[in-house]
């Protein structure tokens, strides 16, 4: 059974699901844009068989608060430092991680603050190298460099209903199997007032995880945590040579592609909760090294 809470985190009120024994090593599982720990519906039930999982969801988003912008920066740097707050709040002292998109930048500054905490990482198109990066960046990198009204103005696109339904059915490999309630949900969501300029914000902060990305690299090669990446193999924002890459860095790295998109839970949860538990049923117990 999957039961859902608040935690207060300097002051903010974090909204979270939870499942499975607490007595069980834990599981954190961090949305992406632009959704919520509503993703991990059909996910947690399956973990929770073996694992304590909690899924949270980031300030700005699901059904967590939305801090005015005035009183919280909305960069990934304070993301990760608000999860921090929300790992000793519910006393998650050691747990895996598995990262999806946005959830990617704020796990692996987790990682990278408390590498004795993260046990072992689950990437699922959660980017960390620049080769993974599609040329649907090109409007948020020009974004970056030049952050002016109207660069800004132009990503609104990327916050309309049509685009979040989008980015849910490009590259699935059956549509059908996609629920409408998690495009809807997400759109819905999308469109509280304030909402949008939380989420341009982000995208401009963006360029401080491309910043970080050597960094994560410098930790993968000398923690090598164990590591899953599991890719929908179509997605149009995170490229399959951002999985390879794990390789590259850490020798323990696994990597598998699915035939479907960014969200590939909604069509392969089934298989990629097979990947994971057997993924942690052989490392979960192992401490990075050097932690």
């Amino acid at each position: 059974m999957i039961s859902y809470h608040t935690a207060d985190v300097d002051g903010n009120r974090i909204f979270y699901r939870e499942a499975g024994p607490k007595t069980a090593p834990s599981v954190l599982l961090l949305h992406g844009f632009p959704t919520s720990s509503h993703m991990f519906r059909n996910l947690i039930p399956i973990l929770a068989e073996r694992y304590h999982v909690v899924a949270p969801d980031l300030p700005g988003f699901g059904f967590s608060d939305s801090p005015e912008r005035k009183k919280f920066a909305y960069t990934f740097e304070n993301l990760a430092q608000t999860m921090d707050g929300f790992t000793r709040a519910v006393g998650l002292n050691r747990y895996a991680i598995y990262v999806f998109d946005y959830g990617a930048p704020v796990g692996l500054r987790l990682a990278l603050a408390h590498p004795d905490k993260v046990t072992a990482i689950i990437s699922q198109n959660g980017n960390a190298y620049e080769e993974g990066l599609s040329q649907g960046w090109n409007p948020i990198q020009k974004y970056w460099k030049e952050p002016t009204a109207a660069n800004r103005a132009a990503l609104r696109d990327f916050l309309t209903p049509d685009a979040t339904k989008w980015q849910y059915l490009h590259g699935a490999s059956d549509e059908a199997l996609v629920a409408p309630e998690s495009y809807g949900l997400d759109s819905f969501l999308l469109s509280r007032a304030g909402n949008d300029e939380i989420q341009l914000d982000l995208f401009l902060d963006y360029a401080s995880n491309v910043k970080l990305y050597p960094r994560f690299q410098e930790y993968f090669r000398t923690q090598t945590p164990p590591l899953l990446a599991v890719w929908g193999k179509n997605d149009p924002f995170f490229l399959p040579p951002g999985a390879e890459a794990f390789k590259r860095d850490n020798p323990r790295a696994e990597v598998h592609f699915v035939d479907t998109g960014h969200f590939a839970l909604e069509t392969h949860h089934r298989e990629i909760a097979s990947r994971i538990l057997d993924f942690l049923e052989r490392t979960m117990l192992l401490p990075a090294h050097g932690a």
